[in-house]
């Protein structure tokens, strides 16, 4: 009797000690790290495959360390000129220490998040509309220069930040849509003005060609008149008479009657 009290009692120890250390499997993979910990301290980093841990002791944290991008909303900002405006940011970013992202900070996006606020709002208050609007790939060259270090101190990579939307209000806008459509119809203007100083030009050195050379309006009526089909066209005496002809003195161009009688 006590021996089987004794194999009783063995046995329910055994059960409850498998149940407690009883292994698992833990599966990360290739796009994953995980993270070791041991009663709750961290042991160190697991690569991509299966492993089998203790559950009452051990467990793994996966972390996804794929490049992702993250969006920051537009934010109401002054630029140094006190103009109120709405500018949005994408950033392209990537876990390379997946133990710092998760250990060092209660969230990594979210810190993130909050550094690429704030380094933007410097850069937008450092600067004016004008020169906002013209360099807005300066704005993001500075909010990543500003966020990369510290970013990469909580186990993030900025690959890159940029601008990705400037939000003005009405009124600017209204004002802005007027300055593009003067600076267009200016543009408008000179190149219409230059097609007619072009068309003057030529008209005037064809008037000059005429001038020192009458037969080649001859010459140009004719090919006028080759290439006419199917028209009736009228010209009146001046246009069929030769400019040699045309220049001869009236008493020159006919015998008049005193002449024909003496000839008789």
């Amino acid at each position: 009797m006590p021996l089987l009290l004794i194999a009783i009692a063995a046995a329910v120890i055994a059960v409850v000690a498998l149940a407690y250390w009883s292994p698992g499997r833990v599966t990360v993979f290739e796009f994953e790290r995980g993270l070791r910990y041991r009663n709750g301290r961290f042991v160190g980093t697991v690569q991509p495959g299966t492993h089998w841990i203790a559950r009452r002791a051990t467990s793994i944290t996966r972390v996804d360390v794929r490049p992702y991008v993250l969006s920051v909303p537009g934010q109401e900002l002054l630029t140094s000129d006190g103009i109120g405006i709405k500018v949005s940011l994408v950033a392209g970013v990537e876990v390379v220490d997946p133990a710092a992202a998760v250990n060092q900070v209660q969230n990594y996006t979210t810190t993130l998040y909050t550094l690429l606020q704030v380094a933007l709002r410097h850069a937008v208050s450092s600067r004016s509309l004008e020169d906002l609007l013209a360099g807005r790939g300066d704005v993001g060259s500075k909010v990543l220069e500003d966020s990369a270090q510290p970013a990469l101190a909580f186990g993030l990579k900025l690959a890159s930040v940029d601008v990705r939307d400037v939000m003005l209000p009405g009124d600017l806008k209204r004002i802005f849509a007027q300055e593009v459509a003067a600076r267009k119809e200016g543009l408008a203007a000179l190149e219409k003005a230059r097609g007619e100083t072009a068309a003057l030009r030529n008209l005037a050195n064809a008037a000059r060609m005429i001038e020192d050379n009458p037969a080649l309006m001859q010459l140009r009526l004719l090919q006028q008149l080759g290439t006419t089909g199917g028209n009736t066209v009228v010209l009146g005496e001046s246009a069929v008479i030769p400019v040699a002809k045309r220049n001869r003195p009236a008493g020159k161009g006919k015998e008049s009657a005193e002449d024909k009688e003496t000839s008789t």
